[in-house]
């Protein structure tokens, strides 16, 4: 049994190294405090709270803050409407700025109208899992399944299947948070500019006569669209037509004209598709 003396010598000893420890994380406190803007979570209720990264932010929390240092206009955000973008611009005291509107494009055309299919997929209705039995069921492994995984992982409503079963965006309801990019099992999905006007709707691995057997909008390589374009903004890779993003300005609706199957499309202008037409009058955009 322990002394009186060195029970008491145990709680003074603890009791010290308590109150030092104590001192220590509250200078610490004082040294690397970082002070919050007041105004943080009046601005955060502001924005739409979809924290869905199309801004470039970890959440809206994150584009508040950088919204309140000035390293971000409010249009930045790409999920506010007119009004509660405006509603931001006045709450900061800056010009809503612009952004430049990115939505999801489809790298495929090939719908159920227009490519073959090698079998039956029976089994869970999701593209993974089609993709990982035999690869679907269509001739053209590369296709769209047309499961819908993309439709589903859309929190914006801007996806919807087609009577030919491809997913059709909707431009005015995408925010280009990149969802249905990783919901896609088989890449088919990137970001653009919404006013970038050329897209090729294939990610053929045939080549030729072969790819078009499967599916007849498929890209045959044939070089005609990279002939007719502006030097160096349609190139080659691995027998599909490639369009370089970088010089899009440089495009004009020529480099699709000679196109023998559509798989290029120039889509400036065009009316986006509704959904409810007769199988074969979309448009995948």
């Amino acid at each position: 049994m322990l002394a009186p003396s060195a029970v008491l010598a145990s709680v003074a000893i603890l009791g010290g190294v308590g109150v030092t420890f104590g001192a220590l994380i509250a200078l610490a406190n004082a040294r690397f405090r970082v002070d919050e803007d007041p105004r943080l979570d009046e601005l955060a209720d502001l924005l739409p709270g979809a924290n869905c990264g199309a801004c470039g932010f970890a959440g809206c929390r994150a584009f508040a803050e950088a919204a309140l240092g000035g390293a971000v206009a409010p249009a930045g955000c790409t999920v506010m409407g007119e009004v509660e973008l405006d509603d931001v611009a006045a709450f900061l005291g800056v010009d809503a700025g612009e952004a430049d509107k990115r939505v999801a494009r489809l790298l495929c055309a090939g719908g159920s109208d227009v490519a073959r299919r090698k079998a039956d997929y029976v089994g869970i209705e999701s593209c993974a899992a089609a993709a990982a039995v035999g690869g679907g069921g269509k001739a053209c492994s590369w296709g769209c399944l047309g499961l819908a995984d993309c439709a589903v992982a859309c929190d914006f409503d801007a996806i919807r299947m087609s009577a030919t079963d491809l997913p059709v965006v909707d431009p005015a309801r995408c925010t280009a948070c990149n969802d249905c990019v990783v919901a896609c099992p088989l890449d088919l999905f990137v970001l653009l500019p919404l006013d970038a006007p050329l897209l090729v709707q294939c990610r053929n691995l045939l080549d030729g006569d072969a790819a078009e057997a499967v599916c007849s909008v498929a890209c045959t390589a044939c070089k005609r669209c990279v002939q007719d374009a502006a030097p160096g903004l349609i190139h080659m890779d691995r027998g599909v037509a490639v369009v370089d993003y970088q010089q899009i300005e440089l495009a004009n609706p020529k480099a699709v004209e000679r196109c023998p199957t559509g798989a290029i499309v120039w889509i400036e202008g065009r009316q986006f598709p509704v959904l409810d037409l007769p199988a074969g009058n979309e448009v995948t955009v």
